[in-house]
């Protein structure tokens, strides 16, 4: 078994398609109007370690309870793991586009991260991996 995706709920897709792809360089997977206004949308990030990696599907609320979700999906926990090879690299050009950090990078046990907000104040964290030279095989 492997995570396919799960849903992040969004106020509008176009919007949500233009944060994720334009300033985080998400992939758009597929954009698929399903009719009556609804729209089947898959992103994932860019260069994903494999091809059984999760892909998020934006979900636009259509009623009060949905939009009670949007950008609060943890209750205010950080929701998703984002990891890279080079957080220095990624701050940086995210901050250039505008991602607003909660934090700059700082080291912990488990690698480097920084806290940020995508365009509905969901907490994500950007983690560059602690090397492990004693993982269990």
């Amino acid at each position: 078994m492997h995570l396919a995706q799960f849903a992040l709920t969004v106020r509008d897709y176009d919007e949500a398609i233009a944060f994720f792809c334009a300033k985080l360089g998400f992939t758009l997977l597929e954009d698929t109007d399903m009719g009556a206004g609804k729209r089947w949308v898959r992103i994932q990030p860019p260069n994903p370690p494999s091809v059984t990696s999760p892909a998020i599907l934006l979900a636009r609320a259509v009623n009060a309870e949905q939009l009670a979700s949007v950008g609060n999906q943890t209750g205010g926990r950080v929701f998703i793991f984002l990891h890279t090879d080079n957080i220095g690299r990624d701050f940086e050009r995210y901050s250039a586009h505008g991602i607003r950090f909660l934090s700059q990078p700082r080291q912990e046990p488990y690698g480097k991260v920084a806290v940020f907000l995508d365009l509905y104040g969901n907490k994500w964290d950007l983690i560059e991996p602690a090397l492990r030279h004693n993982a269990p095989a």
